[in-house]
């Protein structure tokens, strides 16, 4: 049975190994493969950790969903980033900024689950809609999304991808995707 709670600091590792996990299937195909083979789940959990996000004054939220004690996904979201820089936020609309689930847990519902958890967050702040990015070729992603309410807005970016050696990025092209709250 799944259960969705916050973040807590002790979670770092955890939800770590998640966000490790899921871009490592989920990307796999299109983002490079030394990229994915470097991740580290402690080098991650220690990033979460500067950022905060177990922090209630934070300016955005994460639940996590467990199952028997173990988390199996998480979701972050908040106000909108102008130009994704979580320094420039938009105080009129939200924004889902990871929606992750371990491989194993795909397609059970968590992930829908947890979109309806972040929803309900950002409704709660009162906001009536929200937006997200996808990378384009993660085509599993957009069709959740797209199942899920949500549709393409027409704006696009570029996510550097950045490479070992000396060489330079990889550019991966993704899209926003916007949807209602109030409906």
């Amino acid at each position: 049975m799944l259960t969705i709670r916050r973040e807590e600091p002790d979670d770092a590792e955890a939800v770590a190994r998640v966000h490790v996990h899921g871009w490592q299937s989920g990307y796999a195909g299109f983002m490079p493969d030394e990229v994915l083979g470097r991740l580290n789940v402690g080098a991650w959990a220690q990033r979460r950790r500067d950022v905060g996000t177990a922090d209630p004054e934070h300016p955005f939220n994460t639940l996590l969903g467990e199952v028997d004690g173990l988390v199996v996904g998480f979701t972050t979201f908040g106000p909108y980033r102008r130009n994704q820089d979580r320094e420039d936020l938009d105080p009129t609309v939200g924004e889902v900024l990871a929606l992750y689930v371990e491989p194993a847990f795909w397609g059970d519902g968590t992930a829908a689950a947890l979109l309806a958890a972040a929803r309900d967050g950002l409704s709660e702040r009162g906001w009536t809609g929200y937006r997200l990015w996808v990378l384009a070729d993660n085509r599993r992603a957009r069709r959740f999304y797209e199942r899920a309410g949500l549709s393409p807005d027409g704006e696009r970016s570029t996510y550097q991808v950045p490479l070992a050696g000396g060489r330079g990025p990889v550019g991966l092209v993704e899209l926003r995707y916007a949807g209602r709250l109030d409906y």
